[in-house]
């Protein structure tokens, strides 16, 4: 019960840190970075960065506007519920905002525009990874691909499209050339961060091995490096002969030692070696210790 407790706590803060560092760091690069070279982007930020071209207001001040509009949009569409678990992210990006756009001189850090396209994608998408790593959001438009997906059932993922270009279309008829090209940089730059950090840490090595040694080997793996392993019935192609194959999943750093195992055993073992993204379920080290324990 208690370990029950302290992982639900240790949970919690993990997600309030991830989330509170993310958006600060989104509020930082779009005052540093973004906003002071008039470059596009996506989102309720991309809006008001338009739209204090024409207004005499803080970018902070519109985003928050929109993102009380957007809330009280889920709220009528999606429920109380969907109202309580967004209202905090939806209000703490304009507040924290608007404290990065008083700091003194964050608007200079760079002159350069394309340096500043760069280090904006860059941050953006470690921002956008750590705030979604934990389930999360800064709300938005992401309430608004929300509503689309109850009422017209798209994708989410089309949603996010839809709204994310016609934000951005929007911006480039008001910007320059340069904005638009540096804004397209910063965009892929994010694209391809964002990526990275969702899957950092999560990354395994998949090991295939087919083996007339296909016991032995099992038994090392599972022994020497307490690696998840499954049985697969297998027949070659060339002799019809069947036999079964070793599956298992370890930590990058595992692979060599794994190697030394199968060749130890059958320097003759067929070994293939891929990277796998991410890997979910039941099998590994951690629960077999833990149901070793249960079953003393």
């Amino acid at each position: 019960m208690k370990s029950k407790v302290f992982q639900s706590i240790r949970s919690t803060l993990w997600t309030t840190f991830m989330f509170l560092a993310g958006s600060t760091l989104l509020a930082f690069l779009v005052a540093a970075f973004v906003s002071p070279h008039g470059i596009i982007m996506a989102g309720t930020t991309g809006i008001g960065l338009a739209l204090c071209k024409f207004l005499p207001v803080d970018t902070a001040i519109v985003v928050l506007a929109l993102n009380i509009l957007m809330l009280l949009l889920g709220l009528f569409a999606l429920g109380k519920k969907f109202f309580l678990a967004t209202i905090a992210s939806s209000l703490l990006y304009p507040v924290l905002l608007a404290v990065m756009q008083r700091i003194p001189g964050i608007e200079s850090l760079t002159e350069d525009p394309l340096l500043a396209a760069i280090l904006g994608g860059g941050l953006l998408g470690l921002a956008l990874g750590m705030v979604m790593r934990v389930g999360a959001s800064t709300g938005g438009t992401d309430v608004l691909n929300l509503v689309m997906n109850k009422y017209f059932h798209w994708p989410v993922s089309v949603c996010v499209w839809i709204t994310d270009i016609i934000i951005i279309i929007v911006q480039a008829l008001f910007s320059n050339t340069e904005q638009i090209l540096y804004g397209i940089i910063m965009l892929v730059i994010e694209s391809i961060v964002l990526d990275r950090v969702m899957v950092m840490g999560q990354s395994q090595i998949q090991v295939l091995v087919m083996s007339s040694k296909y016991d032995e080997i099992r038994r090392r793996l599972l022994d020497e490096l307490e690696a998840g392993v499954t049985m697969l019935h297998i027949e070659s192609g060339y002799t019809n002969r069947e036999g079964k194959g070793i599956l298992c999943v370890i930590p990058p750093r595992k692979q060599f030692a794994a190697k030394e195992i199968i060749y130890a055993v059958d320097p003759e073992a067929f070994l293939t070696i891929t990277q796998v993204w991410e890997v979910q379920g039941r099998g590994f080290s951690f629960e077999r210790r833990m149901g070793a324990k249960q079953a003393r």
